[in-house]
């Protein structure tokens, strides 16, 4: 990897971790609880359209036209992946 894109990512880790830690003590000043899984499918929209994104392969899982059913279409994903975690035990 070009060594300026290597720096990129490790000053990219770093942001990403004081963002979870200011999360994190704002969560615990406003007495907030966490959530503790991660969303894995994210609605990102691309020109006209809205792709449903995996953000574990960061890959397009699909696309829709209209932003309701994008996240209907995200929502099902996440169900699915869960009942493929809960049956994986």
């Amino acid at each position: 990897m070009h060594p300026l894109m290597q720096q990129r990512r490790e000053v990219l880790g770093a942001l990403m971790v004081r963002s979870q830690m200011a999360r994190e003590e704002f969560a615990r000043r406003v007495n907030l609880v966490m959530p503790e899984k991660q969303v894995r499918f994210q609605v990102q929209t691309v020109g006209n359209a809205y792709h449903i994104v995996d953000l574990v392969t960061g890959k397009t899982k699909a696309f829709r036209w209209i932003y309701k059913a994008a996240v209907d279409m995200a929502s099902q994903f996440e169900a699915q992946a869960a009942r493929l975690a809960g049956g994986a035990r």
